[in-house]
């Protein structure tokens, strides 16, 4: 399939669903994150029990949530719980195996803002959606996916405001603060997937997609990214998943990618 064939949101979205596996429990966010979330489940990953922080688990939406109080998602479940038995059950004794988080901005320690941008909290120059259930989905699952498009906007040195914590200032932070979880394992991009560096916990540039160059990424990056010795090539999306994901957007209200929020 030609690289023409398919656009820059759908590789990121497929590839984000590449990175969940049949079985796993997945706290969703709205966005890209659930349309990554829904077409694994449509594809690869049929048994991925899909949770919603509203209070049902194990949805099985046809088509994308509008948000997390969408019915469908309820009508859906194979159970609907309270929003504090989600929370002090499920999610913050480390229950669930992924967290799925969307950003406006996010540093090179993985810290996430969905909060504000400029100015200081009580007069910023933009007011974002907030946190929702992102801090505890951060800190309490086993570990988070970040998706969001790589720009200099949203890959910033330091995030102006730390929503969910990545890793802090560095290594040991997470530990510092007691968090169960061990934090952000992939941010996939437009662009690519990067990794956090073992010794310095800082994201790395790890796999690449069809065309995309490392001078293209370092232009859309607020801070000076560094690239494994030798990124991977993530292979195009199949036809198969160009279907499902392009059917999904089919049945929904809105643009694909439109709305991302925090959870």
């Amino acid at each position: 399939m030609s690289k023409q064939a398919y656009t820059s949101d759908e590789m990121m979205t497929i590839a984000a669903a590449r990175a969940l596996t049949d079985g796993m429990t997945c706290f969703v966010g709205i966005g890209l994150p659930s349309a990554a979330a829904n077409l694994a489940r449509a594809t690869h990953a049929p048994g991925l029990v899909l949770i919603y922080e509203s209070g049902a688990i194990g949805s099985k939406p046809g088509r994308l949530p509008l948000s997390i109080g969408d019915g469908i998602l309820a009508e859906t479940a194979d159970a609907v719980v309270s929003v504090p038995e989600m929370f002090n059950y499920w999610l913050q004794p480390g229950r669930i195996a992924v967290g799925f988080l969307g950003a406006a901005q996010v540093d090179k320690y993985g810290n996430i803002n969905t909060t504000v941008i400029g100015g200081d909290y009580a007069h910023p120059k933009v007011r974002l959606p907030g946190a929702g259930g992102a801090p505890e989905i951060a800190a309490s699952c086993q570990e988070v996916i970040v998706i969001v498009r790589q720009s200099k906007r949203a890959f910033v040195d330091r995030v102006e405001f730390v929503t969910s914590v990545g890793y802090g200032d560095g290594p040991g932070t997470r530990e510092k603060l007691g968090l169960r979880g061990a934090g952000p394992q992939k941010i996939i991009t437009d662009l690519g997937i990067l990794t956090p560096d073992p010794a310095t916990s800082q994201f790395t540039m790890t796999a690449l997609f069809e065309g995309v160059s490392q001078q293209a990424v370092r232009e859309r990056t607020g801070w000076d990214i560094k690239f494994a010795a030798e990124p991977q090539l993530i292979a195009p999306p199949t036809g198969d998943e160009l279907a499902a994901l392009r059917a999904f957007h089919a049945n929904s209200t809105g643009k694909p990618g439109d709305r991302v929020a925090s959870a």
